[in-house]
């Protein structure tokens, strides 16, 4: 009888263990079924702003997924192929361009900074030390190229044809008194080139990838109070089959928040400003 009531006891142990595991994995498979990911896609490596509004989703049950890119073309075709849910890296101007120029149904969510682009060098410390013929390096995308050469415009460097309208192209420089030859390289290969080129016009996020700090170390940089440089704001993008999704809404909600706003400040002191 004792051994009977041994083996009972042994029983209800084991059926209660299974039951419990039973239950946990139960409870493990609902939390995964129930998490969202949403693959953002970004060009180079995720920055302090972005990791909050990871962490903030992460509350959430919604995963951010950082997909990098190494240059301007592939997160757009990327998003417009559903390899990733958002993009988070181009101006605003950039986009329409892009977008018509490859008929993709992609949408602007809304804004997020704006990043203004700077003149580097390690030759010369101002533009006026610019001799005849030097040489310049843009970036070779219609978008930053045509912004550069209208901040050399602005530098009254060079004068562009005002026909030209916002992507002004080498060709259409129809002023240089200086005889600079323009250089047009991709805009992620300048920094690695600027030792040999007198001066680069080098995109925010560029430049600071490459350890640059833009109000620091530039020797001209966009004046952000500049009423054309709306244009320039950069964006959240997405599809037109799922903006509307809740998860791809809350991205953008919590990323324009004021506590992001505060660590934009903080981050990065003015370089990038943020614009919601």
């Amino acid at each position: 009888m004792r051994v009977l009531r041994i083996l009972k006891v042994i029983i209800v142990l084991v059926l209660s263990t299974i039951g419990f595991i039973g239950c946990q994995k139960s409870s493990d498979n609902s939390v995964n079924t129930d998490k969202k990911v949403v693959k953002l896609g970004i060009n180079g490596d995720e920055n302090v702003i972005w990791e909050n509004v990871r962490d903030q989703l992460a509350k959430e049950n919604i995963e951010l997924k950082f997909i990098n890119f190494a240059d301007y073309i592939r997160p757009n075709l990327a998003l417009q192929d559903k390899e990733i849910d958002i993009n988070a890296f181009q101006t605003e101007i950039y986009f329409d361009n892009f977008k018509k120029e490859h008929k993709l149904s992609i949408v602007n969510l809304g804004y997020t900074v704006l990043a203004p682009m700077g003149v580097y060098s390690k030759k010369i410390t101002d533009l006026s030390q610019l001799k005849d013929g030097a040489t310049i390096a843009i970036p070779n995308d219609s978008s930053n190229g045509g912004r550069a050469l209208l901040l050399l415009q602005d530098a009254e460097l060079i004068k562009v044809n005002q026909d030209s309208g916002a992507f002004p192209r080498v060709k259409d420089i129809i002023e240089n008194p200086k005889n600079l030859k323009i250089v047009e390289l991709v805009a992620t290969q300048i920094p690695r080139s600027i030792e040999d080129v007198d001066a680069a016009a080098i995109n925010n996020g560029v430049a600071v990838q490459a350890g640059y700090s833009p109000l620091a170390d530039s020797i001209y940089i966009e004046n952000f109070k500049n009423e054309r440089l709306k244009s320039y704001f950069n964006i959240i993008a997405s599809r037109e089959d799922n903006q509307n999704n809740p998860e791809i809404k809350r991205v953008l909600e919590v990323y324009q928040t004021s506590e992001n706003k505060k660590i934009i400040d903080d981050y990065y002191k003015g370089s990038s400003i943020a614009v919601f």
